[in-house]
């Protein structure tokens, strides 16, 4: 074993590639689709590497043309979770004694693997079985991902070398162990890099960890989970268990191993899990760590002042990139009445500009909703804009399942700051504005404040940097992630550190120092160098 001690690469950001008519990446992009395309996978439940294949299975289909099967991927069922959690922590002990350079190093690999190897595989399994374009794929299932791998290990160091002072007659240190259990990771549909991060981050810290990602993007998760063999994770680090929420969830929160969750997904089933756990605490053998992520309802707050090409910009690129499907997508505007018929001009614009369709077609910008579920959804909020008349439909509002889950760019304008689209989660490409009048700013800033439960991005343009001010002070509590003269989505691993408070999670801040200290569970250790051989103290001495 090496004496060296020895210091991580510091991390530097993944470029993003253009994918440009006739660059390279776009030849080796297409080759990638056209591969995967012609073929259908069939996608294991992997426990400690053994891949088991139960029979009961799921679809992988693409989004955007729903009849054609990528694959289909097994369904863990409760012995296979129970085999997952015993195979986890039957290797838990020798996984957390690896030096932690070497646990690094497996992570490091995965990196450069994903950053050159099989960069155009994972980016055109997204792109497949997510409906991401080009751009979109590559932002998260290459860059963030890569990003995520290379600053965490950073990051690991630092908390490493975290350590106490001591004295010349005592040693203190502190070990950063990984948790005493196994973790639950519980990945969403829509960031393949999230489906990437949440179970690497607690295994980087030496944690074991069983991984169940959602069903409808089990396709590019199982292509990550092949990266990270191939890069040298030992078996039953990471345990894949996709199936259903109750089938693998129950087992898992009933067992006393437990010891943390690291989860993205919706508001309600958080907040279960919580209850459970909560229930359950007495079976425990520590208390979980909870770490969870659960959406938002983002917001874009304009000022006068604001610059209105910027702004519309933002307001098209913020809601309707990904089809609306990212936490952090502008879902709500507060637009002044002063400038309202200009951005209102310039955004409807834009918004017919945008072409919807097969993600294969680069010159498209939006592709398809994830499933039927999705579509069902959404569209049930834009009809219910439609027989409002308290709204209006300013440009889109069309859906059509017939061979995608296609529904168009939607902008709708309320006169009711408290319509249902302004307050609830809607998770697709609609855009619902308010326009307040000018006069009554402080008004529209607590409406904005209050309206949602949520609390994850938002975003502010004004140009007077009194007004960038009063903004920020009177939001500072209403987003986890505030942008000013930005749109609210697009976070950078060791740029801007994600997570919001309020239903939207706990905020731990995924892509930073914050994250994976919740992975660790710090045991002091004092050494005393010279012991004292009397019991007495100089006050005993004299009355």
């Amino acid at each position: 074993m090496s004496n060296a001690i020895l210091s991580m690469p510091v991390p530097k950001n993944e470029p993003i590639q253009g994918y440009g008519p006739g660059s390279p990446e776009k030849a080796k992009l297409k080759a990638a689709l056209a591969e995967l395309s012609s073929k259908e996978l069939d996608i294991p439940v992997v426990v400690n590497g053994e891949e088991i294949r139960t029979g009961n299975t799921g679809k992988c289909v693409m989004p955007h043309n729903h009849g054609h099967l990528l694959g289909q991927f097994h369904q863990a069922g409760t012995k296979e979770v129970e085999a997952a959690i015993e195979g986890a922590l039957k290797v838990r002990k020798e996984w957390a004694s690896i030096p932690w350079e070497e646990r690094a190093g497996i992570f490091m690999k995965a990196a450069e693997i994903l950053a050159h190897e099989k960069r155009y595989l994972l980016n055109a399994a997204t792109m497949l079985g997510m409906s991401k374009t080009p751009i979109q794929a590559e932002i998260d299932s290459a860059c963030e991902l890569i990003d995520f791998w290379r600053f965490n290990i950073h990051y690991m160091e630092q908390i490493y070398r975290q350590q106490p002072q001591s004295t010349p007659l005592s040693w203190n240190r502190v070990e950063h162990r990984g948790l005493e259990g196994f973790v639950f990771a519980v990945t969403p549909f829509n960031f393949a890099a999230i489906a990437g991060n949440l179970p690497t981050a607690p295994a980087m810290m030496g944690n074991v960890v069983v991984w169940k990602p959602a069903s409808s993007a089990v396709y590019p998760a199982y292509h990550i989970l092949k990266i990270l063999e191939q890069a040298g994770l030992p078996p039953g680090v990471i345990n894949f268990v996709p199936g259903s929420g109750g089938t693998v969830g129950d087992p898992v929160l009933a067992h006393p191993a437990l010891a943390g969750i690291h989860f993205t997904g919706s508001t309600p089933v958080f907040q279960n899990m919580w209850k459970t756990i909560g229930n359950n605490i007495q079976n425990y053998y520590t208390y979980p760590r909870i770490v969870g992520e659960t959406g938002g309802k983002d917001f874009i707050f304009a000022h006068a002042s604001a610059d209105i090409d910027a702004l519309s910009v933002a307001l098209v690129r913020g809601a309707f990139e990904y089809q609306g499907q990212k936490c952090s997508a502008a879902s709500r505007a507060y637009i002044p009445k002063s400038i309202w018929p200009a951005v209102k001009e310039r955004i409807v614009e834009m918004t017919k500009e945008l072409t919807v369709g097969d993600v294969a077609d680069f010159t498209n910008f939006m592709g398809a909703v994830i499933d039927q579920k999705a579509f069902n959804s959404i569209k049930s909020y834009i009809d219910y804009a439609k027989n409002s008349n308290e709204a209006t439909i300013l440009v889109g509002g069309g859906c059509d399942d017939s061979v995608g889950y296609f529904i168009e760019p939607t902008i709708v304008e309320t006169t009711n700051p408290k319509f249902k689209l302004m307050e609830e989660e809607i998770f697709g490409p609609v855009l619902t504005v308010y326009v307040y009048a000018d006069e009554d700013l402080d008004e529209a800033l607590e409406l904005c404040n209050t309206t949602s439960p949520f609390g994850l991005t938002g975003s502010i343009f004004a140009r007077d940097r009194r007004d960038i001010v009063r903004l920020s002070k009177a939001l500072d509590e209403a987003a986890g992630n505030f942008y000013i003269n930005d749109k609210p989505t697009g976070a950078v691993v060791g740029q801007q550190p994600f997570g919001g408070a309020r239903a939207s999670g706990t905020n731990d801040k995924a892509g930073s120092l914050i994250n994976l200290q919740r992975w660790v569970s710090q045991r002091t250790i004092k050494e005393n160098l010279l012991p004292p051989y009397d019991y007495r103290y100089p006050h005993l001495d004299e009355k």
